[in-house]
């Protein structure tokens, strides 16, 4: 990485998020907005938001985005990267088209994007980029001037995103009773989607059983296992699972779910589980619901003891390896020598989505890709 912290040629970083409600009354319209075009009756969504409002409607995500800001904001201060950041969402405010209203009015003409989703899939990359054009789309309407935009590539391997991941790891192995402790497996946890989905992840060349989306979680996976094992001195066993499936039943999800699993291990006789959600950056309502309540209190029904590692959030860690994500991705843009950072098996993720990737069941235009309508 080059010494001099030079952003050019980008003028601003967006921190593009899911969003949540932030308090009772904004818990079914938020869902009206996740859901939208689905045809979901109002009835249902208020069952399906018990989750939140048995957290005062509040989701933490809001909160933790926040943080995050504050954490890059305070990392490139100290590090004299020049490069102001702002905070656009999906599905609640501030939201992604008024941010870059903001942005564009304000003068920003070359925008970098970083996503609160680490891994390659439909809804955690391509469908944030059909955001972006559609919030592009609507500024072209206005009359206003296009920046362009650009993706920082996935950041699945990146060492500031693993290492916290690990010390969470070991972290919540050492809470556990001493007599169950170095027995105790290891449950890797992301978000279920329909295997079509998961199979048709990443680029081209990667489509088939499960796709990027499950070979890059396999590879941190591995990594942080490895690096448990050198540390504690345990090689502690350890599988994929899924969580948060929210399909039709008629249509194939990844599996096993987190609490099938947790009965699978009891069976087979395992004293311990610690649940590491590596598949989210923070700790959001899927993982206070479906892990520290669902999941928890399947174990506590079994007689299993069990642990949940923490997610990177705020780690200073993260804070740096965005960093290190901005300045390679401008020096690649520039021409410049960069080194890119990356852990395991896989190397670097791509800058550029090429066409094909991640691809939506219908068609719609997607910017930050090479397939973009707004390059």
């Amino acid at each position: 990485m080059s010494d001099v912290l030079d952003p050019s040629p980008y003028d601003a970083l967006l921190l593009l998020s899911f969003g949540g409600p932030e308090g009772p009354d904004d818990v079914v319209p938020f869902l009206e907005n996740v859901t939208r075009g689905r045809g979901i009756p109002k009835e249902r969504l208020k069952e399906v938001g018990q989750h939140y409002f048995q957290f005062g409607g509040v989701s933490p995500i809001n909160d933790q985005n926040r943080a995050l800001l504050d954490a890059l904001r305070k990392d490139f201060a100290e590090h004299g990267l020049d490069l102001p950041v702002h905070w656009g969402n999906r599905n609640w405010a501030p939201y992604l088209t008024d941010t870059l209203r903001g942005m564009v009015r304000d003068g920003r003409r070359r925008i970098l994007v970083l996503a609160t989703s680490a891994y390659a899939s439909y809804s955690g990359c391509r469908q944030y980029r059909e955001n972006l054009a559609d919030a592009l789309a609507t500024l072209e309407k206005e009359g206003l001037e296009l920046p362009q935009i650009d993706k920082l590539r996935h950041y699945f391997n990146h060492p500031g995103f693993v290492e916290p991941m690990v010390d969470g790891v070991i972290r919540s192995l050492a809470d556990l009773p001493e007599d169950v402790r170095d027995g105790a497996h290891i449950a890797f946890c992301t978000h279920s989607i329909p295997t079509a989905a998961a199979d048709t992840s990443g680029p081209v060349e990667a489509h088939g059983d499960g796709g990027a989306y499950v070979a890059q979680h396999l590879d941190v996976a591995r990594l942080i296992a490895d690096a448990v094992r050198e540390r504690t001195g345990v090689d502690h066993p350890w599988q994929l699972v899924y969580q948060s499936r929210s399909g039709a039943p008629h249509i194939p999800w990844l599996e096993p779910d987190i609490c099938d699993h947790l009965e699978e291990r009891k069976a087979a006789g395992v004293p311990a589980v610690v649940m590491a959600p590596i598949g989210f950056v923070s700790d959001h309502m899927e993982v206070l619901y479906d892990l520290d309540t669902e999941a928890t209190a399947k174990a506590e029904e079994l007689g299993l003891p069990v642990r949940r590692s923490a997610t990177v959030g705020d780690d200073p860690r993260f804070a740096a390896a965005v960093r290190e994500l901005v300045v390679e991705r401008a020096a690649a843009e520039s021409g410049r020598d960069v080194a890119r950072c990356a852990l395991g098996a896989l190397g670097p993720s791509h800058d550029l989505c090429p066409v094909g990737c991640c691809p939506a069941r219908a068609p719609r235009p997607a910017a930050a890709g090479a397939d973009s309508p707004y390059a």
